[in-house]
């Protein structure tokens, strides 16, 4: 539940292409960080968009089973990071190299302690369904401020 008000992820596969037939991209996935909404945010009245490029050769990012996890965001100030779940981004059973964009936005991010201002940094990265493991993303620092 803390999580669900913590971070709110919503993610749309703005575009998801086939290259070919031929897997033309590594069956590791790949993410890269196109940018993001806001540098400075204020708790609890803004939020946080991260827009990310995504590549996997087999197209096997997401997952049709919505109790399984398949990106992961952790911010700098906590020990855990947060899963959510992603849907299939191409046709289950298909091997096709697909790319795209998702975005990520992280809603009701607040300061953990008593000051006015404190800086964060979010890791990203996703998992596909045989368990390869993308790179890992860092974002910029993000000031948060009262």
């Amino acid at each position: 539940m803390r999580r669900i008000l913590f971070l709110l992820v919503i993610l749309f596969a703005v575009s998801c292409t086939k290259e070919s037939e031929e897997l033309s991209f590594d069956t590791t996935p790949k993410i890269e960080l196109l940018s993001i909404s806001n540098d400075t945010i204020v708790e609890f009245q803004e939020s946080i968009s991260f827009s990310i490029r995504y590549e996997d050769g087999d197209g096997d990012l997401g997952n049709p089973d919505p109790n399984v996890n398949s990106l992961f965001v952790k911010d700098s100030r906590l020990q855990n990071e947060d899963a959510f779940y992603v849907q299939p981004l191409a046709p289950v059973g298909e091997q096709i190299s697909i790319t795209g964009n998702l975005t990520i936005e992280l809603a009701s991010t607040f300061i953990l302690g008593n000051a006015d201002s404190e800086f964060v940094t979010f890791t990203i990265y996703m998992l596909d369904r045989n368990g390869n493991k993308s790179n890992v993303i860092e974002t910029e620092t993000i000031t948060i401020v009262k």
